[in-house]
């Protein structure tokens, strides 16, 4: 319920003027019907002071934006003059692009489903709003810097050899002549040479041969064009969910986290071939990670074992001579033996799904942190849960929203995420029980399922903070460090995209109006299902940006991740138990 009050006008009813600024910029340029220059937003996303994008306005290339941009673009953006947003196959096929017969791209630090020409033109589709508050800033933040790194090099001796070379031909570039040219330290060169990855000889002649001057179109987009997208994904994952017999439509807990989490925990392959992969480590010693196996074997510390054993399984599959596909087939087989089924980009929606049938769940294979008092009474449940890959921003509303209307008795909604964190460390844990959400203007009070008792059993390295207030916000380019204070001001500690959204949608399931807007809604005693919401740490923004995507491994995050799925679905355990308890009990009850 609400209060009827809107919020006074104050920082949390708006955003810095700088950021706001922005926004109105981009969002007036791209109504036009046809292609706007990058360089439009520059001034605007320069002026917002953005903590992602600190160097913006200094002359020496700064690396670290650079490198957080090209984590979440494709590898094809050194050949890229043109990007084109939309949200469905017919909207590209209208403006002559077939999009359908283009390469399909991936990224490394965002989930976002495109497609390349092979020449000079990316299509990017759109699940919600939040795409493009994502993508405009990171593709500005590309180019800015992409256009420093032209200017230190193109006219020097360096850059003309290089320009030099032809495709395939391996550029060799001193570190010390670079650091000198660019005005970086050694660091910095490395998250350079990181940021442009395996393609480094291609993206390093593409630098020194042009400036950057890339292209958007928004085709037309649609609050039903965002429903319709999150009607194809729930088509996708529909036949997984339906069963032949009674409950025909089960009883669902929800989880948004990711897609291996849950499934490490629940499907036991990791853990049957542990001793394989801890051989892997010895042979090749991954990350430098050799001697932390070691140690954990010799103090038989099983969760960090295990926590490893989860982290590495991928690098140990593809090293191995086996065909990978048929691996990952066999992989998907003995979960499926441990009632845990996967379905990949639903409806071509790039936001994968995994059913655990609960019923099906082989309690030897779990892992030994999610067994419960009872666990075997989890062969007599008819309810599963549904993991999906957590969506970006506006789109874990639209497709909560949707997922609703097709499932049976929502018996819990349990949201896992990244976050920023103002107060804490890399690889904290936060709980909140308050989320002011910059989409729906809405401060929303709840009773978080999760305190830190449920928690600190997992975590040897990181805190467990409860009783947090977590700030939604539309981007992660979109704060700047006056922006943020003024919300620590008000004891918003937690910064993150998706909760407000989750819980615009919650308020839909417990009440029959749409969500309110610039108001203060109490959710604590109205929702009729359990509500739980983690983040574990993986930015300080504080603290220069020490990014747990930017390190090639934090054990911080391996931790926290395992802890809060171990302690999501020890919950959903729990009570699936006690409600298998009480209806044997009513059965017997019964004359």
């Amino acid at each position: 319920m609400t209060d009827g009050k809107r919020l006074p006008h104050t920082t949390l009813d708006g955003a810095s003027d700088g950021v706001d600024l922005y926004i109105r910029t981009y969002y007036s340029l791209l109504r036009s019907t046809g292609e706007v220059r990058v360089r439009a937003f520059e001034e605007a996303h320069a002026f917002s002071d953005s903590t992602l994008h600190l160097g913006a306005q200094d002359v020496v290339p700064d690396v670290a934006a650079f490198a957080y941009a090209a984590a979440r673009l494709p590898a094809c953006m050194a050949s890229i003059e043109r990007i084109v947003l939309g949200q469905s196959h017919e909207q590209f096929e209208a403006i002559g692009l077939e999009v359908r017969d283009w390469r399909e791209e991936r990224t490394r630090g965002r989930r976002r489903p495109l497609r390349y020409d092979g020449d000079k033109t990316l299509a990017v589709f759109l699940t919600s709003t939040s795409d493009l508050d994502d993508l405009v800033p990171i593709v500005t933040a590309y180019q800015i810097e992409w256009n420093k790194l032209h200017d230190r090099l193109a006219n020097t001796s360096l850059g003309r050899a290089i320009a030099r070379t032809t495709d395939g031909e391996e550029v060799f570039v001193d570190d010390a002549e670079l650091s000198g040219l660019l005005g970086l330290d050694a660091s910095g060169v490395a998250t350079l040479r990181a940021a442009l990855g395996d393609g480094i000889d291609r993206a390093l002649r593409a630098i020194v041969s042009r400036e950057s001057d890339l292209r958007l179109r928004v085709l037309s987009t649609t609050y039903t064009g965002y429903q319709r997208a999150a009607h194809r994904w729930w088509s996708g994952i529909e036949p997984a969910y339906v069963r032949e017999a009674a409950p025909k439509r089960p009883p669902l807990y929800f989880v948004s986290s990711n897609t291996h989490s849950l499934l490490n925990l629940c499907g036991g392959y990791a853990r049957a071939h542990r001793d394989a992969i801890v051989d892997f480590v010895r042979r090749k010693n991954p990350e430098r990670l050799a001697e932390v196996v070691e140690n954990a074997r010799e103090s038989n510390d099983e969760d960090t074992l295990s926590n490893l054993s989860y982290y590495l399984l991928r690098a140990w599959l593809h090293e191995s001579d086996v065909d990978t596909h048929a691996l990952l087939q066999q992989v998907q087989d003995y979960d499926a033996q441990s009632g845990v089924r996967t379905v990949p980009s639903p409806g071509k929606v790039d936001v994968s799904a995994q059913f655990v049938d609960l019923a099906r769940l082989r309690p030897d294979r779990l892992d030994p942190r999610v067994k419960v008092d009872g666990i075997e009474l989890l062969a007599q449940s008819d309810a599963v849960v549904l993991n999906i890959d957590y969506p970006l921003g506006m789109a874990a509303y639209h497709l909560l929203t949707r997922l609703v209307q097709g499932a049976g008795d929502m018996l819990g909604v349990y949201v896992m995420g990244k976050a920023a964190t103002l107060n804490g460390r890399v690889g904290d844990v936060m709980l909140s029980d308050t989320v002011f959400d910059e989409h729906s203007r809405n401060r929303y009070l709840f009773r978080n399922a999760f305190s830190a008792g449920d928690l600190e059993p997992f975590m040897r390295r990181g805190t467990v903070l409860d009783g947090q207030k977590a700030l939604t916000v539309r981007s992660a380019f979109l704060q700047n460090r006056a922006y943020m204070a003024d919300y620590y001001r008000d004891g918003y500690t937690v910064l993150e995209m998706e909760a407000g959204p989750y819980l615009s949608a919650v308020f839909e399931l417990a009440f029959p109006d749409r969500h309110p807007s610039g108001t203060i809604v109490h959710l604590s005693n109205a929702v009729p299902f359990e509500l739980g919401v983690v983040h574990y740490a993986s930015d300080t923004p504080y603290s220069r940006r020490q990014e747990l995507l930017s390190k090639s491994l934090s054990y911080f995050g391996v931790e926290s991740t395992y802890g809060c799925a171990s302690a999501i679905l020890r919950r959903i355990f729990t009570r699936e138990v006690a409600r298998v308890r009480a209806n044997l009990a009513q059965r017997s009850d019964k004359p």
